[in-house]
């Protein structure tokens, strides 16, 4: 029996290619209700396809109660060769596992064309993975992962390559079928014509696309780093679930330097009336922090050390969020109700602004916008390039 972890537009093409090739298949979804561990239940093969490294990481976790000794897990999500060692660390020593994420998109995932990377021992498998389409042996354990980011380390910058240059022939009145046409006769021709339309389907979306930049955007990797840039401004502008082609449409309509709304959802939402920051080139204006958390509530209620520790925290999610760091503050404006209070503050400060200190003013103020709030901080950031 085969159970099959997975959700979204390429699970479901996936589980049916096994169904119809008379595996008997068992399917689970996070909308089911089903625990994890019910699913997999006397499962000899257990294949996740999942959104990213931390979904596979706690389905795998909440999977472990009913896995039994001998069975083998296949994952073939995109989450990277330091995500495979994890699980493989994870895993019990009975039970195997083999990387296998695989190149394509829904189309292929329906007819079975998709190409499987496979990493570890195949030895058994390799009938159950044709099923997908053909399979290529990649190596050892996490090889099959490393192929796949290295391959969209390639393909996704190329596709914001190819958008810069619509945009720069927009700008100078260059037409843009005619460009096309003559890219078309060269090394990028087949990307070229991809894009010549963005899809109105989407086969691959743009923060998927976003998710394999991230992993394959490693320290030096400039072209890989650049397209993320690129790719962020379009997810917060709302693309995500767009067909990562619209990166062209995004791209061609907005030349130049503009301001981008950043909003995040690891730290509270926002009333809507402002953004959690936003960026101009490569500057970066975050805005007033306060410690309130998901709920509206105050978070260290009384407590200068326990606020500012929490707005402190929210800014580094910021700053992370688009590749900074506290070095890269410029500016920081305080707002504090009780001046008395920046010995606590200063105190807090010094744990995350360790370099050189960037400009900056501290104002008391009678109240803010929330009783019980003790401060409030904005920051200017110049990103580093």
């Amino acid at each position: 029996m085969i159970a099959f972890l997975g959700q979204g537009r390429m699970g479901v093409p996936m589980a049916r290619r096994l169904v119809e090739a008379g595996h008997e298949v068992t399917t689970w979804r996070r909308s089911d209700g089903v625990p994890v561990a019910t699913a997999v239940d006397g499962a000899e093969l257990i294949i996740t396809m999942l959104s990213d490294p931390a979904a596979v990481r706690e389905v795998l976790t909440a999977a472990l109660p009913g896995l039994r000794p001998g069975a083998t897990v296949v994952e073939m999500s995109t989450i990277g060769p330091d995500a495979v060692r994890e699980l493989r660390a994870l895993l019990p020593a009975s039970v195997g596992l083999v990387d296998a994420p695989v190149l394509g998109s829904v189309g292929p995932a329906a007819e079975g064309t998709l190409t499987v990377l496979a990493g570890g021992d195949v030895a058994g498998l390799r009938e159950v993975l044709g099923v997908f389409g053909p399979v290529r042996e990649c190596g050892p354990l996490g090889s099959g992962a490393a192929m796949k980011i290295a391959v969209m380390s390639a393909l996704v910058p190329a596709q914001v390559l190819l958008a810069e240059t619509f945009a720069y022939g927009e700008a100078h009145g260059v037409d843009r079928k005619a460009l096309i046409d003559v890219l078309s006769g060269t090394p990028l021709g087949t990307l070229a014509e991809r894009l010549r339309v963005p899809s109105p389907e989407t086969r691959y979306s743009l923060a998927h696309a976003t998710k394999d930049l991230e992993l394959g955007a490693w320290q030096g990797a400039t072209m890989a780093t650049a397209a993320r840039a690129r790719m962020r401004e379009a997810l917060a502008a709302g693309l995500g679930e767009r067909d990562l082609t619209a990166i062209a449409e995004r791209t061609a309509s907005r030349p130049g330097r503009r301001a981008v709304p950043l909003n995040l959802s690891t730290i509270p939402t926002t009333n809507g009336m402002y953004s959690h920051a936003v960026r101009a080139g490569d500057t970066l204006y975050i805005s007033g922090q306060a410690a309130f958390d998901e709920h509206g509530d105050i978070v260290g209620e009384g407590s200068m050390e326990a606020q500012a520790e929490h707005v402190f925290q929210v800014v580094s999610r910021i700053l992370a969020d688009q590749g900074a760091g506290f070095e890269d503050v410029v500016f920081i404006r305080t707002y504090l109700t009780d001046m008395e209070e920046r010995a606590a503050l200063g105190r807090v400060r010094r744990k995350y602004i360790t370099g050189t200190p960037p400009a900056s003013t501290t104002v008391e103020v009678s109240k803010l916008f929330m009783p019980g709030l003790l401060l409030e901080m904005d920051l200017i950031v110049a990103l580093p390039r």
